[in-house]
């Protein structure tokens, strides 16, 4: 039971690590790029939609496995397709410095709506596909992400320390006129403490005695992706910077992007 705990913690934690650095380094290549490594995404985004379909029913610990890669693939095609500038939203410009109050939470819900947008319609077709699934690991681990992201973009625009500004393409430069630099805000503790939470509890159900392999290792990958998320939320207000974790990401944008 124990190493079912571990492995799926530990291969969750290479998988983040690594798909994060590829987005990374995708995204610092020159723009014309950018279409081949969109249609290039797109196939795998199909390989891997294809692939929670087929493990839907599949409660073996070889299923979680699958389920959980292929749920980060699609997040990750949806993180990209970002990134590169194709969904994001209507508005295209730096937030109007003399914005205030709901006139800046309109202004920034503008930049990112077409990308929130994708990303609902896409957590409704998982629910659709795997609602009732044996193996439900999939919607799982995108609606965590989802969530945590979600939270951490209302971070980023109440105000954290570190913004992270530098990892946003040129195309996308505007999009730090709508973030803010301050120590912490209102929301973050409530942010940690409930992906904190959430981290301990999913553990305490894959510790359960009596949980199956399959359920063990779905609850790691669960809690795990918790722990990471809730991870990123500390590291917006400590004086550190996590540039370093993905040094070799950054290689990309020495070149000049066109």
């Amino acid at each position: 039971m124990t190493w079912q705990l571990v492995l799926p913690s530990v291969f969750t934690l290479l998988f983040w690590w690594f798909s994060t650095g590829a987005i990374l380094y995708i995204d610092g290549l020159p723009r014309r790029t950018y279409k081949w490594s969109l249609l290039a995404g797109g196939a795998l985004l199909a390989l891997a939609l294809w692939g929670l379909r087929a493990t839907g029913q599949d409660t073996s610990v070889q299923g979680a496995y699958v389920a959980f890669s292929c749920a980060l693939v699609v997040w990750g095609w949806h993180e990209m397709a970002f990134l590169m500038g194709f969904i994001s939203g209507p508005r295209r410009s730096a937030c109007p410095a003399d914005a205030r109050g709901w006139a800046r939470v309109r202004y920034a819900a503008q930049a990112v709506l077409h990308h929130e947008m994708a990303l609902v319609v896409q957590l409704g077709v998982l629910v659709a596909m795997l609602q009732h699934a044996a193996n439900p690991v999939g919607l799982w681990t995108f609606a965590i992400l989802w969530l945590m992201r979600l939270s951490a973009k209302f971070n980023v625009f109440l105000g954290v320390r570190n913004l992270n500004e530098q990892w946003l393409p040129p195309n996308l430069k505007y999009l730090h006129s709508y973030f803010r630099q301050r120590a912490a805000n209102a929301l973050w503790p409530l942010s940690v403490l409930g992906g904190g939470l959430a981290a301990v509890l999913l553990w305490q159900s894959a510790l359960d005695p009596l949980a199956s392999d399959f359920r063990a290792a779905a609850l790691s990958f669960a809690a795990t992706l918790f722990m990471l998320a809730t991870l990123e939320h500390v590291l917006r207000v400590v004086p550190l910077s996590a540039d370093a974790l993905w040094g070799w990401a950054w290689r990309s944008r020495v070149r000049p992007v066109e």
